[in-house]
């Protein structure tokens, strides 16, 4: 079993800090401005292109994007970079509850064939009622997953090449249908940490997606969706979504790390926090649960950083070491039964360079990937061992930031 890799997408905007970043800098509540702050690079489709291309480039299989008010429509962004690309996938961040199934259904299998079949569907559920009742959602937490599962059952069904029927609590549809089934069916990736969660999981996913815990809990977690799997004659997938700080040398990324901190001021904490603390989703309490807000001890597992969760939702941890260490962190997930791994850095286009052209390598000599590819950097002059267009180590192709 190798590895897939996958990097991330900021269609919310992008910048070198852990606290304002988004181009809508109040992350789409007040929606008072609309214009990038100082030091954010809005998400427009030039600099996305380039973070895609370089995606590409250095080997990764595809971009998640994420989903919600904050950030840009996920189906019309990537399929927009779609023709700025060629073989690049892109695993398209949803919520089930907010189009019909049957219409999801339809926007897949047109996106496979506009693609040639480059779609990967990323299932969000949907944890916060706050954001849910923005796009009309009142359902609370555990019917929202309900709603998962048949939303699924329906897309499924759509799918199948013959009129589908289906009677549920959230859905009633006859002879479900698309003109033609998509080819190849988009594999569905969907994570949940609650009670409710895994069942939904264990009867629709293809690949199950867990956010960046410690090791030993990163098993229990697969176990448990193992195990339900196994119940409904099923075999589920493995991934994890991490963001990275790879480095010549772990000084090098610590120190890296120790920067992002230092934009972060008491208050700036205590309010995220605050923020994140009434999340209904468990997978955040988890989240949050491995620092408790604090500033101290946040290297929670070997090589395995808490502190992007201070501030920020969603994804919490980073991988922080020299590029040997990170891959060695990512061998460790890997014997677990982890084969995708879904990563990310701030900024995104750099910290795509420093693990593609670091830790990339060393997966490879490791037999971790089915292909290698390419250096994007042979035949380039190189000047005092590094290649003349990454001086430093890490390109400097940036659009409207700093």
């Amino acid at each position: 079993m190798t590895v897939s890799l996958h990097w991330f997408l900021p269609t919310g905007g992008d910048g070198r800090t852990l606290v304002d970043r988004h181009a809508y800098t109040d992350g789409g509540i007040k929606r008072d401005r609309i214009t990038p702050v100082s030091g954010v690079r809005a998400p427009d489709i030039e600099y996305l292109t380039q973070i895609a291309k370089a995606a590409e480039q250095l080997g990764f299989e595809a971009v998640l994007t994420p989903t919600g008010t904050w950030c840009e429509d996920a189906w019309l962004t990537t399929v927009a970079l779609a023709q700025h690309t060629e073989r690049l996938k892109f695993l398209v961040a949803f919520r089930p509850g907010v189009i019909s199934p049957v219409l999801a259904a339809q926007m897949a299998a047109t996106y496979q064939r506009i693609t040639r079949g480059r779609l990967l569907l990323n299932v969000v559920t949907g944890g916060d009622s706050t954001e849910q009742r923005r796009f009309g959602d009142h359902l609370d937490h555990d019917r929202r997953y309900a709603r998962t599962a048949e939303f699924l059952s329906v897309v499924k069904g759509a799918w199948s090449g013959r009129p589908f029927d289906f009677a549920g609590e959230h859905y009633q549809v006859d002879g479900a249908l698309t003109a033609l089934p998509p080819d190849p069916l988009p594999e569905i990736f969907f994570g949940g940490s609650s009670a409710a969660a895994g069942p939904v999981a264990a009867a629709h996913a293809d690949v199950y997606l867990t956010w960046g815990e410690p090791p030993a809990a990163v098993k229990e977690k697969i176990d448990w969706i193992r195990r339900l799997a196994e119940e409904e004659g099923r075999t589920v997938r493995f991934g994890i979504r991490l963001h990275t700080i790879s480095r010549d040398s772990s000084r090098e990324a610590w120190a890296t790390a120790d920067r992002l901190l230092g934009d972060l001021d008491p208050e700036t904490i205590a309010a995220a926090q605050q923020a994140l603390g009434r999340s209904e989703s468990v997978g955040q309490q988890r989240m949050l649960a491995l620092h408790g807000g604090s500033r101290d001890k946040l290297e929670i597992s070997p090589n395995l950083w808490a502190g992007v969760g201070l501030v920020r939702g969603g994804a919490g941890t980073a991988l922080v070491g020299s590029h040997a260490e990170v891959a060695d962190r990512i061998e460790e997930y890997h014997e677990l039964g982890v084969e995708h791994f879904v990563l990310s850095g701030y900024p995104h286009l750099e910290e795509a360079y420093w693990f593609g052209e670091g830790v990339t390598p060393q997966l490879a000599a490791r037999g971790l990937l089915s292909t290698v590819p390419a250096s994007p950097l042979l035949s380039v002059p190189a000047a005092n061992g590094r290649p003349a267009s990454a001086p430093g180590g890490a390109p400097l192709l940036v659009a409207g930031g700093r």
